[in-house]
Protein backbone atom coordinates (compact mmCIF):
# COMPACT_ATOMS: atom_id res chain seq x y z
CA UNK A 1 0.00 0.00 0.00
CA UNK A 2 1.06 3.14 -1.13
CA UNK A 3 0.75 6.36 1.96
CA UNK A 4 0.85 9.64 0.93
CA UNK A 5 1.02 13.01 2.87
CA UNK A 6 -0.35 16.24 1.10
CA UNK A 7 -2.40 19.17 1.56
CA UNK A 8 -5.29 20.53 -0.70
CA UNK A 9 -4.71 23.88 0.53
CA UNK A 10 -5.07 23.68 4.62
CA UNK A 11 -3.17 21.49 7.45
CA UNK A 12 -1.47 18.25 5.79
CA UNK A 13 -3.26 15.44 5.80
CA UNK A 14 -2.60 11.76 4.93
CA UNK A 15 -3.99 9.39 2.19
CA UNK A 16 -3.86 5.69 0.33
CA UNK A 17 -2.65 5.99 -2.75
CA UNK A 18 -5.83 4.00 -5.20
CA UNK A 19 -4.58 4.90 -9.09
CA UNK A 20 -5.26 8.39 -9.62
CA UNK A 21 -7.12 9.23 -6.39
CA UNK A 22 -6.05 9.06 -2.57
CA UNK A 23 -8.60 7.36 -0.36
CA UNK A 24 -8.16 10.48 2.77
CA UNK A 25 -6.98 8.87 6.08
CA UNK A 26 -8.46 10.23 9.48
CA UNK A 27 -4.81 10.55 11.00
CA UNK A 28 -1.46 9.85 10.72
CA UNK A 29 -1.42 6.09 9.92
CA UNK A 30 2.22 5.65 11.93
CA UNK A 31 0.10 6.77 14.86
CA UNK A 32 -3.53 5.83 14.29
CA UNK A 33 -3.50 3.38 11.79
CA UNK A 34 -5.77 3.43 8.27
CA UNK A 35 -9.43 4.61 9.31
CA UNK A 36 -10.71 6.69 6.52
CA UNK A 37 -12.60 9.98 6.47
CA UNK A 38 -14.44 8.98 3.45
CA UNK A 39 -13.44 11.47 1.69
CA UNK A 40 -11.67 10.90 -2.12
CA UNK A 41 -9.18 13.22 -3.59
CA UNK A 42 -7.40 13.68 -6.72
CA UNK A 43 -4.15 12.92 -6.95
CA UNK A 44 -3.76 15.82 -9.62
CA UNK A 45 -5.47 18.38 -7.65
CA UNK A 46 -3.18 18.40 -4.55
CA UNK A 47 0.39 18.74 -3.18
CA UNK A 48 2.10 16.44 -2.63
CA UNK A 49 4.94 16.26 0.99
CA UNK A 50 7.70 15.08 2.26
CA UNK A 51 5.46 12.03 3.55
CA UNK A 52 7.10 12.03 6.37
CA UNK A 53 8.91 14.22 8.30
CA UNK A 54 11.18 12.78 10.93
CA UNK A 55 10.43 13.17 14.91
CA UNK A 56 14.37 13.52 15.90
CA UNK A 57 16.72 12.56 13.38
CA UNK A 58 17.88 11.42 9.14
CA UNK A 59 20.43 8.51 9.44
CA UNK A 60 22.64 8.23 6.70
CA UNK A 61 24.99 5.13 5.41
CA UNK A 62 27.69 6.29 3.63
CA UNK A 63 29.97 4.12 1.21
CA UNK A 64 27.39 1.39 1.06
CA UNK A 65 27.99 0.13 -2.68
CA UNK A 66 31.76 -1.29 -3.49
CA UNK A 67 31.79 0.63 -6.86
CA UNK A 68 30.56 4.35 -5.12
CA UNK A 69 33.66 3.20 -2.69
CA UNK A 70 36.45 2.75 -5.27
CA UNK A 71 35.32 5.69 -7.34
CA UNK A 72 35.61 7.81 -4.59
CA UNK A 73 39.22 6.06 -3.74
CA UNK A 74 37.99 4.76 -0.08
CA UNK A 75 38.48 1.60 1.32
CA UNK A 76 35.27 -0.36 2.20
CA UNK A 77 34.65 0.33 5.63
CA UNK A 78 35.03 -2.84 8.50
CA UNK A 79 31.19 -1.10 10.11
CA UNK A 80 28.75 0.49 8.44
CA UNK A 81 29.71 4.35 7.97
CA UNK A 82 26.78 5.77 9.70
CA UNK A 83 26.27 9.89 9.96
CA UNK A 84 23.04 12.17 10.67
CA UNK A 85 21.83 14.70 8.87
CA UNK A 86 19.37 17.02 10.71
CA UNK A 87 15.23 16.77 10.01
CA UNK A 88 15.11 20.57 8.24
CA UNK A 89 16.93 19.03 5.70
CA UNK A 90 13.83 17.17 4.64
CA UNK A 91 11.67 18.52 1.74
CA UNK A 92 9.28 16.69 -0.46
CA UNK A 93 8.01 16.17 -4.28
CA UNK A 94 9.20 18.76 -6.44
CA UNK A 95 10.35 21.31 -3.92
CA UNK A 96 13.55 23.07 -4.96
CA UNK A 97 16.88 21.84 -3.22
CA UNK A 98 18.98 25.39 -2.71
CA UNK A 99 21.88 25.48 -3.26
CA UNK A 100 23.69 27.57 -0.85
CA UNK A 101 26.93 29.92 -1.89
CA UNK A 102 29.97 27.48 -1.26
CA UNK A 103 32.52 26.73 -3.56
CA UNK A 104 32.77 22.80 -5.46
CA UNK A 105 30.06 20.64 -6.93
CA UNK A 106 26.80 19.91 -5.23
CA UNK A 107 25.94 16.35 -5.91
CA UNK A 108 23.28 14.05 -5.67
CA UNK A 109 22.91 10.33 -4.04
CA UNK A 110 19.89 8.56 -4.91
CA UNK A 111 18.96 6.30 -2.31
CA UNK A 112 16.40 3.17 -0.92
CA UNK A 113 15.41 5.14 2.51
CA UNK A 114 13.76 3.31 5.24
CA UNK A 115 11.12 4.73 7.43
CA UNK A 116 10.94 3.51 11.40
CA UNK A 117 7.62 2.57 12.10
CA UNK A 118 8.45 2.13 16.45
CA UNK A 119 10.72 2.66 18.73
CA UNK A 120 13.66 0.23 17.98
CA UNK A 121 16.61 -0.51 19.83
CA UNK A 122 19.02 -3.37 19.63
CA UNK A 123 17.06 -4.75 17.07
CA UNK A 124 17.87 -8.33 15.98
CA UNK A 125 18.92 -8.27 12.18
CA UNK A 126 16.10 -11.21 11.83
CA UNK A 127 13.62 -8.77 13.72
CA UNK A 128 13.60 -5.82 11.23
CA UNK A 129 10.30 -6.05 9.55
CA UNK A 130 8.78 -5.64 13.34
CA UNK A 131 10.07 -2.26 13.09
CA UNK A 132 9.58 -0.93 9.96
CA UNK A 133 6.40 1.29 8.59
CA UNK A 134 7.61 1.27 4.59
CA UNK A 135 10.34 2.18 2.53
CA UNK A 136 10.20 5.93 0.09
CA UNK A 137 12.89 7.06 -1.91
CA UNK A 138 16.05 9.97 -1.23
CA UNK A 139 18.28 11.94 -2.22
CA UNK A 140 21.56 12.02 -0.07
CA UNK A 141 22.60 15.82 -1.45
CA UNK A 142 26.22 16.50 -0.70
CA UNK A 143 28.42 19.47 -1.18
CA UNK A 144 31.35 17.45 -1.84
CA UNK A 145 34.18 20.41 -1.54
CA UNK A 146 32.38 21.13 1.66
CA UNK A 147 33.37 17.49 2.73
CA UNK A 148 36.69 17.08 1.88
CA UNK A 149 37.33 20.89 3.37
CA UNK A 150 35.80 20.49 6.58
CA UNK A 151 37.40 17.35 7.24
CA UNK A 152 33.63 15.62 8.45
CA UNK A 153 30.37 15.45 6.78
CA UNK A 154 27.97 17.37 8.94
CA UNK A 155 27.80 20.99 7.36
CA UNK A 156 28.00 19.30 3.69
CA UNK A 157 24.94 16.92 3.78
CA UNK A 158 23.30 18.87 6.11
CA UNK A 159 22.32 21.97 4.54
CA UNK A 160 18.46 22.88 4.52
CA UNK A 161 16.72 21.19 1.51
CA UNK A 162 19.81 18.34 1.38
CA UNK A 163 17.40 16.09 2.04
CA UNK A 164 14.66 15.47 -0.30
CA UNK A 165 12.18 12.27 0.00
CA UNK A 166 9.03 11.06 -1.22
CA UNK A 167 6.93 10.86 -3.47
CA UNK A 168 5.06 7.91 -1.38
CA UNK A 169 5.68 5.75 1.44
CA UNK A 170 5.36 1.75 0.14
CA UNK A 171 4.13 -0.14 3.46
CA UNK A 172 4.70 -3.54 1.67
CA UNK A 173 7.96 -4.12 -0.08
CA UNK A 174 10.92 -6.21 -0.70
CA UNK A 175 14.08 -3.79 -0.70
CA UNK A 176 16.45 -6.83 -1.31
CA UNK A 177 16.67 -6.45 -4.84
CA UNK A 178 15.90 -3.07 -6.49
CA UNK A 179 17.06 -1.07 -9.42
CA UNK A 180 17.56 2.44 -8.37
CA UNK A 181 18.46 4.84 -11.14
CA UNK A 182 19.41 8.96 -10.89
CA UNK A 183 19.19 11.32 -13.99
CA UNK A 184 19.50 14.78 -14.02
CA UNK A 185 17.83 16.46 -17.03
CA UNK A 186 16.62 13.23 -18.27
CA UNK A 187 20.84 12.14 -18.53
CA UNK A 188 21.73 9.26 -16.61
CA UNK A 189 23.84 9.70 -13.78
CA UNK A 190 24.04 6.86 -11.30
CA UNK A 191 22.36 2.69 -11.44
CA UNK A 192 22.37 0.14 -9.33
CA UNK A 193 20.59 -2.49 -7.72
CA UNK A 194 19.62 -2.51 -3.80
CA UNK A 195 20.96 -6.42 -4.08
CA UNK A 196 24.64 -4.81 -4.62
CA UNK A 197 24.51 -3.23 -0.60
CA UNK A 198 27.58 -4.10 1.30
CA UNK A 199 25.19 -3.93 4.36
CA UNK A 200 21.63 -5.43 3.66
CA UNK A 201 18.20 -3.57 5.28
CA UNK A 202 18.28 -6.16 8.18
CA UNK A 203 21.90 -5.57 9.22
CA UNK A 204 21.94 -1.80 8.64
CA UNK A 205 18.63 -1.46 11.50
CA UNK A 206 20.41 -3.74 13.84
CA UNK A 207 23.96 -1.92 13.16
CA UNK A 208 22.06 1.51 13.85
CA UNK A 209 19.83 0.65 16.64
CA UNK A 210 22.94 -0.44 18.63
CA UNK A 211 24.14 2.75 18.70
CA UNK A 212 20.73 5.02 18.61
CA UNK A 213 17.44 4.43 20.03
CA UNK A 214 15.12 4.69 16.78
CA UNK A 215 11.59 6.61 16.88
CA UNK A 216 8.95 6.17 14.84
CA UNK A 217 9.31 8.58 11.58
CA UNK A 218 12.86 8.23 11.83
CA UNK A 219 14.43 7.61 8.29
CA UNK A 220 17.64 5.72 7.20
CA UNK A 221 19.20 6.14 3.98
CA UNK A 222 21.06 3.19 2.56
CA UNK A 223 23.35 4.89 0.33
CA UNK A 224 24.11 5.42 -3.39
CA UNK A 225 25.50 3.27 -6.32
CA UNK A 226 28.25 4.77 -7.99
CA UNK A 227 27.96 7.35 -10.84
CA UNK A 228 28.49 10.82 -11.91
CA UNK A 229 26.71 13.09 -9.15
CA UNK A 230 27.29 16.80 -10.10
CA UNK A 231 24.17 19.39 -10.65
CA UNK A 232 23.28 23.52 -10.76
CA UNK A 233 21.04 25.87 -10.60
CA UNK A 234 18.02 25.02 -13.04
CA UNK A 235 18.38 21.64 -13.07
CA UNK A 236 16.17 18.75 -12.40
CA UNK A 237 17.12 15.56 -10.37
CA UNK A 238 15.34 12.37 -10.78
CA UNK A 239 15.67 9.29 -8.75
CA UNK A 240 13.29 6.27 -10.04
CA UNK A 241 13.34 3.12 -7.73
CA UNK A 242 11.44 -0.12 -8.70
CA UNK A 243 8.43 0.15 -6.71
CA UNK A 244 8.15 3.38 -5.20
CA UNK A 245 7.85 5.32 -8.67
CA UNK A 246 10.21 8.94 -8.75
CA UNK A 247 11.34 11.65 -6.74
CA UNK A 248 11.61 14.74 -8.21
CA UNK A 249 13.53 17.93 -7.55
CA UNK A 250 14.29 21.13 -9.19
CA UNK A 251 17.94 22.84 -8.01
CA UNK A 252 18.10 26.91 -7.66
CA UNK A 253 20.95 28.94 -5.95
CA UNK A 254 19.89 30.92 -2.90
CA UNK A 255 19.30 34.39 -3.09
CA UNK A 256 21.58 35.71 -0.53
CA UNK A 257 20.30 39.76 -1.45
CA UNK A 258 19.19 41.63 1.79
CA UNK A 259 15.98 43.79 0.68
Amino acid sequence: MKIARFSAGGDPQFGIVDDDELVVLAGDPMFHGYDTTGERVKLADVRLLAPVIPRSKVVCIGMNYAAHVATMQYEVPENPLIFLKPNTAVIGPDEPIIIPPVDGRITHEGELVIVIGKVAKRVKKEDWRDYVFGFTIGNDVSARDVMFADGQWARAKGFDTFAPIGPFIETDLDPSALEIETFVDGEPRRKGNTRDMITGVPEIIAFVSDAWTLLPGDIIMTGTPDGLGGFHDGQTVEIRIEGLGTLRNPAKNRDDRVD
